[in-house]
């Protein structure tokens, strides 16, 4: 039976950067996946790497993370982008929390720059002028390939470290002993190791039924859509919108936050959780979203798997509204899931062995390399 310093089970995002960390540290370590490739929150989101729209250790985790995808992207291509991100404010209540949230970012001496309407649409041409009241950019973000970043750092790991992965290696079973811990495979193959994390969001459940039911962890899904190829467009960069910054937590920690009203018009918007992104990919796609439904991570089934025309309409009305490229060009629609909890992240040790972590919710992304790094330091 093969012996490993640290058995991670999940290879999305979260897992993987603790596997890199932990080999990075000399570890040996064995990188599981239930599925032929990563399937899940990972490869279903936009591949924005934006930490401007966090707040407290999240965004401190978000900055590191920036510097190791650079890090790496300078050894080995992971598809990442330095293109930088913009918030578009369309109102006065928008662009007084875009102004309130530059001096926050400025004093933390994070690069940052107030836009004119006038500049905006300089640099940004594909946006309607009616739209625009002024942006923040923040030029040291990034964008990845959500659907490729993940496969090349799973090579990278794997090429640099000596990271052991297995595809098609789902786990049955995981019980400490006085050794440490040994995983049992559909297979019957069998692992041990000093430590055992386990990142594979919600699908926790199936080893560890009691503690998923005490979780707590909640299931979102979106909706999201991807336009055929635009090679004549160029956006530079991540378009985050007014929609955006009446959600993201680093703008709710403005002074002004409590105090805006949402107008009328985004009232259904608000009630499917709908704020309105762009990001374009290297094929010269545009991927524009996204919508939020919830339910409890023990009833996640209540969701269902298909998507909702309505809500993709409501999408595509007021992306409209926004762009002047033709959004109605879609190629592919798809709906992701993700964990979150109202904790930030899911931690528990079930044993001194035997560790959970999940539920980090849509700052995976944008987090997860720097807040596996400090995890690692506490696991091995």
């Amino acid at each position: 039976m093969a012996f490993y310093d640290l058995i991670i089970i999940g290879s999305g995002a979260l897992g993987t950067f603790h596997a890199y960390h932990a080999a990075r540290a000399g570890k040996r370590v064995l990188l599981l996946e239930k599925d032929n490739r990563p399937q899940s929150a990972t490869v279903r989101n936009f591949g924005q790497v934006v930490p401007s729209g966090l707040s407290g250790r999240w965004f401190d985790y978000g900055r590191r993370s920036l510097e190791l995808y650079r890090e790496i992207q300078a050894e080995h291509d992971l598809t990442v982008r330095q293109n930088g991100s913009i918030y578009v404010a369309s109102d006065d209540d928008e662009w007084l929390l875009a102004n309130e949230l530059f001096d926050r970012r400025r004093a933390d001496q994070y690069p940052c720059e107030l836009l004119s309407k006038a500049q905006v649409l300089t640099r940004y041409p594909m946006l309607q002028p009616d739209y625009v009241r002024g942006a923040l950019s923040f030029p040291d973000e990034v964008s990845v390939e959500p659907d490729r970043m993940i496969h090349q750092l799973i090579g990278y790991v794997q090429a640099k470290y000596n990271v052991t992965y297995l595809a098609n290696a789902a786990v049955v079973d995981c019980q400490s002993n006085y050794n440490g811990a040994i995983i049992t495979l559909a297979d019957k193959t069998r692992f041990q190791a000093d430590r055992v994390l386990i990142c594979s969001g919600s699908e926790f459940r199936l080893l560890y039924p009691e503690v998923f039911a005490e979780s707590g962890l909640i299931v979102s899904k979106l909706q999201m859509l991807q336009t055929t190829p635009m090679p004549q467009l160029v956006m530079p960069g991540n378009i985050l919108t007014g929609l955006t910054i009446r959600r993201y937590e680093a703008f709710a920690e403005c002074p002004s936050f409590a105090g805006i009203q949402t107008p009328e018009r985004f009232a259904d918007l608000k009630k499917w959780g709908i704020h309105i992104l762009f990001k374009q990919a290297t094929d010269g796609s545009i991927i524009i979203g996204d919508s939020h439904e919830y339910a409890p991570a023990t009833q996640v089934d209540d969701l269902g798997f298909d998507t909702h025309d309505f809500i993709d309409d409501l999408v595509l009305a007021e992306a409209r509204r926004i762009v002047s490229f033709p959004v109605d060009q879609i190629g592919r629609r798809w709906a992701g899931f993700y964990a979150q909890t109202p904790d930030e992240i899911f931690e528990h040790s079930v044993d001194d062995h035997i560790h959970i972590i999940t539920g980090i919710g849509g700052k995976g992304m944008s987090s997860s390399a720097g807040y596996a790094e400090e995890s690692v330091k506490k696991l091995v």
